[in-house]
């Protein structure tokens, strides 16, 4: 079994305990364009959500796993959505909540430990990523963990003003 601990963090089931630190993210318009989030959450909704969040990946098709310090406190969430088992490839989402924590290789210690899970455990063929041509950080991260741009899809994100292209990044298992 692939073990979802690294040497700074872990990676672990969403609690209900985590409603208000899920609720913070989800409402942080300035975390919008990341997500496509165009409309708020309230309270409620992300309660049942916390509720539902026991429901196993290959009934939900997703998994949103908290990342934690070894503390236990949790500072991000990593995802993987679109998850398909007859063609075995998912994709990955990530996102450290707080500019003080980021920079210091939580993403990446995250990204490690997903990545080895879906190859592992899930026995993915690939994964992959959709992410901001302007985005650079994520861009690195997913860059220096093996994943390859495979394409940039043009006028793909609306903000409100302007369109903004996304790249298409891709991790094969060899």
């Amino acid at each position: 079994m692939v073990s979802l601990k690294g040497k700074y963090i872990n990676l672990r089931a969403l609690e209900p305990e985590d409603l208000d630190f899920v609720y913070e993210i989800e409402n942080d318009t300035s975390l919008w364009a990341l997500s496509d989030t165009q409309t708020p959450y309230s309270r409620f909704l992300i309660k049942q959500y916390l509720e539902n969040a026991q429901q196993d990946i290959f009934e939900a098709k997703q998994l949103r796993l908290a990342i934690c310090t070894l503390e236990g406190i949790a500072i991000g969430l990593i995802d993987v959505f679109d998850f398909d088992i007859k063609n075995k490839r998912a994709g990955i989402g990530i996102l450290i909540k707080d500019e003080v924590n980021r920079y210091k290789g939580i993403g990446k210690e995250a990204l490690d430990l997903l990545v080895t899970y879906c190859f592992k455990t899930l026995h993915l063929h690939q994964v992959y990523a959709n992410i901001s041509e302007t985005n650079s950080a994520s861009l690195n991260l997913f860059e220096n963990n093996g994943f390859e741009k495979i394409g940039l899809k043009r006028d793909w994100s609306f903000d409100g003003q302007q369109f903004s292209n996304e790249y298409i990044l891709q991790r094969i298992n060899n």
